[in-house]
């Protein structure tokens, strides 16, 4: 690694230090004594940190990676060249400051015990070894044991399309980054609880704060507020830092991701593994006629971050950009039976009635009217039929002779499409309500991505016929045949 790392590790090491050293200037009354053995603790940081930068290696031999550490014990690993799935670039804002890359490099394992990080290696040398490994992992030398920089020609690269920034104003439609500032509040009452005894006022006087919020309601009430307001102010922020410049290009046979304000990252995604695409849209990003994509790849960790295509554009955009970088779907989607609107009604639209129903019966037989529970059931209930009948508008499967797709969802609508290709098995569920109503659910096995893909309730007849239509070779052994004349 770059000797400059030095400069990075220790400073990461302190928030683990923070606590103890803390306790020790308390329990030792910010003595001179106390500050010495403080100073002690930071400078064995530094000590380690230098050590673990002396002991730590890396190499390309012949069709391999290897990785040294003998810090305590003598560790290589060995990643074998075939197996890397893609390597992964960014620059978090000390390592920017200072010219320096994590480069990360994925292997498909579905943990990361398998996979090798080199952190601090310059941006020189994570390009050149981000060109030297992805080329090298598709056409692997066995008899070539170093790839010197002369050989190493410049990538192809040829972008695809550049988000806008100002379409980072759809940020807020993404509703995980809405609940950033619930989630920024929740941290700090938990560390007001795990070190308030640290800094003075202990976990009493958080308490009482506390209760005293909770006799005084409106003050709450007020809190909260706030944080509703705020929610798609600093939504729309977080949004903007994680996906600032996002660039899609294709480079050698990868399509390589670029985004990130403070941390800027470079995934890269290797074109030959990549086997669909997965267009995904909430209820509110749907009214603005907006949507997300993510690649379905094989043996990709870590997919719903690492897979991501593109951030919230406009639908046509997205439908062009996975068309040039992947291949297009040419088909009109197939409507569901009619059971399956009804089906989607009940479970809508019954548990609120039911509720309701309870609430009325209760008055009935106690003659205690609960409005708090009556009114909002009849409400809920009356807006289900709304999203029932969304539920079963958004319900889709279709196949265009290459392709196949399969959509489902309101809240949360997704559409993948996936290639023929990559389908490796069919599997056909009923439940009893299922089999009540003449209607079941095909799942196409696809050996990437979520591992199947479901279309939901689809008559007996689709479900017969939609693998045979996909995958005729395959069921021609098991379809009645007409007798012979």
């Amino acid at each position: 690694m770059s000797p400059k790392v030095l400069l990075i590790d220790p400073v990461r090491m302190l928030p683990s230090l923070l606590l103890p050293l803390v306790g020790v200037l308390f329990v030792g009354g910010f003595s001179p004594r106390s500050y010495g053995w403080a100073a002690f603790g930071v400078a064995g940081t530094v000590v380690f940190a230098i050590i673990r930068w002396f002991t730590f290696t890396y190499e390309i031999v012949g069709d391999r990676l290897e990785t040294k550490r003998s810090l305590i014990s003598r560790s290589v690993r060995t990643i074998p060249l075939e197996r890397i799935r893609g390597v992964d670039v960014s620059t978090p804002p000390m390592h920017r400051l200072l010219g320096l890359a994590v480069l990360k490099i994925d292997t498909g394992a579905s943990g990361g015990d398998e996979e090798a990080e080199l952190d601090g290696v310059t941006l020189e040398e994570a390009e050149r070894l981000k060109s030297v490994l992805l080329r090298r992992a598709g056409r692997v030398d066995a008899t070539e044991a170093h790839v010197p920089d002369a050989t190493v020609s410049t990538p192809q690269e040829r972008p695809i399309f550049a988000v806008p920034r100002k379409w980072l104003l759809y940020g807020p439609l993404s509703g995980a980054y809405l609940l950033t500032p619930f989630a920024l509040a929740g941290g700090a009452i938990g560390l007001v609880f795990q070190w308030g005894d640290n800094l003075g006022f202990g976990r009493r006087a958080a308490w009482t704060l506390g209760e005293w919020l909770w006799e005084h309601p409106y003050l709450l009430l007020a809190f909260v507020l706030l944080l509703v307001l705020a929610m798609p102010f600093v939504g729309g922020l977080m949004y903007a830092v994680f996906n600032w410049d996002f660039v899609l290009k294709r480079r050698d046979g990868y399509l390589v991701a670029e985004r990130g304000l403070i941390n800027r990252r470079s995934v890269s995604l290797e074109s030959q593994r990549v086997r669909g695409y997965e267009i995904v849209d909430a209820l509110v990003e749907r009214w603005a006629g907006v949507v997300r994509v993510w690649a379905i790849v094989t043996g990709l960790g870590d997919s719903q971050t690492r897979g991501q295509l593109l951030p919230d554009v406009p639908r046509d955009v997205a439908v062009q950009v996975t068309g040039e970088a992947i291949g297009p779907y040419r088909a009109a989607l197939r409507p569901h039976p009619p059971v399956a609107r009804n089906r989607r009604l009940f479970r809508a639209v019954f548990p609120w009635l039911l509720l309701a129903a309870l609430s009325g019966l209760a008055l009935w037989a106690t003659g205690i009217t609960a409005w708090w529970l009556l009114v909002p059931s009849l409400i809920l209930a009356g807006a289900g039929v709304p999203l029932g009948l969304d539920r079963y508008a958004s319900l889709g499967h279709g196949y265009d002779g290459v392709r196949l797709a399969v959509r489902s969802g309101s809240l949360r609508r997704s559409q993948a499409v996936i290639e023929r290709r990559a389908v490796v098995g069919w599997r056909l569920r009923q439940t009893w309500f299922q089999r009540r109503a003449g209607v079941l659910t095909l799942i196409a096995g696809v050996g990437a991505g979520k591992g199947g893909y479901s279309a939901l309730d689809v008559s007996v007849a689709q479900g017969a016929e939609f693998p045979a239509e996909v995958t005729p070779e395959w069921l021609a052994p098991f379809l009645a045949q007409p007798p012979a004349d």
